[in-house]
């Protein structure tokens, strides 16, 4: 799946196809009285009002997401960097903040609004890492009142779950909206402005909670207030020329989220990004139809496990393992599936004639 991502405040994915349907909803209302029992007849002069009543279940969810709302809302900032504005999640209680690397882009430094503050907050950036499309920055100062979120198992999450989306779409701060779970391990690879492909995100948590332009780097939380991702993609439809496809929206699982931002904070950088790398720089190949066909590799960096397996500038890859390489996008999800020091084989074609070696992969 393609997906669109341009900076804070424009961020679709792009979906190969979608089905609409319309749901119909019905109402009915009763009397609420037993055939048995008559209808009390009021005395003369007695005032009588008449309260519909509110399902017991309906109160207790209602309250679990005020609860949650007031628990997790804190620790839910907006970041502006230059004119863009996205959102971002307080990691610890030191001042950093976690967000889509996408929000901070090329800037370095930062205007901070909390929930409970008045003036935005200077801050500086401690790492971008555009390759899972996450980035930390750190608070100049620490205001009283802010608070660190708590992050869950994403590996738990289960489809159906409810969720909430806490963030600044389109810059009304400290919004929310509501949802489900609709899938998990999905796989999307974002749109460079301009262009060309970005980021391939693996794993990532499907949901139909509202996600829109700013809402990016914020916090989708379960109704335990622990937060399993970070909004980061909302669908588009091609074929409604690329409008919002409501309902339809991506989030970086906890579990990735934790796994770089705790490096980042600790090292100032990522040591260990457990992504697979084959160690190429490649392009897309069209055949006389204009159909794509391949990988040409155009450079091969050396040592790289493409180098040791003996790959060339000018080789074209037609298949990883058992899957079919036709793009650079299909060659980057297929690796996003795999894990460093996997053993697989490379099919390609140089001269005319095609070729299999095995390699072993590397990180990115």
């Amino acid at each position: 799946m393609d997906a669109s991502r341009p900076r804070a405040a424009r961020l679709v994915a792009r979906a190969a196809a979608f089905a609409c349907c319309a749901v119909a909803l019905a109402a009915c209302s009763g009397s609420g009285l037993s055939a048995s029992s008559p209808p009390a007849v009021p005395r003369e002069g007695e005032r009588t009002t008449a309260r519909a009543a509110v399902p017991r279940a309906a109160n207790d969810l209602q309250a679990d997401y005020q609860r949650v709302i007031r628990d997790v809302l804190p620790s839910v900032v907006q970041i502006q960097a230059r004119e863009d504005l996205g959102s971002g999640i307080v990691y610890d209680d030191r001042g950093h903040i976690v967000t889509n690397a996408h929000v901070v882009g090329e800037q370095d430094t930062f205007r901070v609004t909390t929930a409970h503050s008045e003036e935005p907050l200077s801050a500086r950036l401690v790492h971008s890492y555009p390759e899972q499309d996450l980035a930390v920055i750190k608070l100049d100062r620490v205001p009283d009142g802010m608070r660190a979120a708590v992050f869950g198992d994403s590996a738990k999450v289960e489809v159906g779950q409810i969720v909430l989306a806490m963030g600044s779409p389109l810059g009304l701060s400290s919004s929310v909206t509501q949802g489900i779970v609709s899938a998990t391990g999905r796989t999307v690879t974002e749109s460079r402005d301009g262009g060309g492909t970005g980021a391939t995100l693996v794993n990532m948590v499907q949901t139909s909670a509202a996600i829109n332009p700013g809402n990016s780097g914020g916090a989708l939380v379960d109704l335990d207030g622990r937060v399993v991702g970070i909004p980061t993609l909302a669908a588009a439809d091609p074929g409604l020329g690329d409008s919002a496809a409501p309902g339809i929206g991506f989030a970086i699982p906890a579990s990735m989220v934790k796994t770089i931002a705790d490096q980042i904070v600790r090292d100032g950088r990522v040591t260990d990004s457990g992504r697979a790398a084959l160690g190429i720089t490649g392009r897309t190949v069209v055949d006389n139809s204009y159909r794509a066909v391949g990988v040409a590799v155009v450079e091969v960096r050396g040592g790289g496990a493409a180098d040791r397996a003996g790959l060339r500038a000018g080789d074209v890859v037609t298949r990883l393992g058992d899957t079919r390489v036709t793009t650079i996008t299909s060659l980057t999800e297929t690796l996003a599936s795999m894990r460093p020091g996997d053993r697989t084989t490379v099919t390609f074609t140089r001269d005319g004639k095609e070729r299999t070696v095995r390699v072993t992969l590397g990180e990115q």
